[in-house]
């Protein structure tokens, strides 16, 4: 796998296995940020997915998976309605001195928070959203449980936490969304 791209972690495969227990046959699956595809490749066979990732290594790795994925800034240019938004975002709070300037920085610099792309995507995914559609995120606690599910109510979205893993030192929390 290439160096730039984010390799499949922990957090990976606890939504993985979320998105595999909620995706139903036949939904319009938008995966933001897919970095080397994986989850988007596990849905082919069940669901019509699409994919972003602004990195172009990850573009080039998602695609040689059989992926359609398009090069962009979170949701900047995509059109809905999807069913079902996956989004893994960079959720680690990140101080200005400790950036790294290459493409990988992009799947892990979360701001100074840790949700500073969070709060990009809240802003813009209703937008794609199909009536009844869902959202699922990935954040750690260390990114702000609370504090995450107020950015989206602020937005109009009903919030639940429906996965949790405890990994070194943090806790993985995969939550759904709803308009409502």
């Amino acid at each position: 796998m290439n160096p730039q791209v984010y390799s499949p972690e922990a957090d990976t495969h606890l939504l993985l296995d979320t998105v595999l227990a909620e995706v139903r046959p036949g939904d319009r699956v938008l995966e933001v940020g897919t970095g080397s595809g994986e989850i988007a490749a596990a849905l082919l066979e069940i669901a019509d997915v699409v994919a972003t990732d602004i990195n172009p290594h990850a573009v080039k790795c998602a695609r040689e998976r059989g992926i359609g994925v398009v090069r962009a800034d979170l949701l900047a240019g995509i059109r809905g309605p999807f069913d079902l938004v996956i989004f893994n975002p960079p959720y680690l709070p990140t101080a200005p001195e400790e950036r790294m300037e290459d493409w990988l920085e992009y799947a892990l610099d979360g701001g100074p928070d840790g949700r500073a792309v969070i709060t990009r995507f809240a802003c813009d995914v209703k937008r794609v959203l199909a009536p009844g559609g869902r959202v699922l995120l990935l954040i750690s606690s260390l990114t702000g449980e609370r504090e995450v599910a107020d950015l989206f109510l602020r937005r109009g979205f009903a919030s639940e936490v429906i996965m949790r893993e405890k990994v070194s030192g943090e806790e993985l929390v995969v939550m759904r969304f709803r308009e409502g």
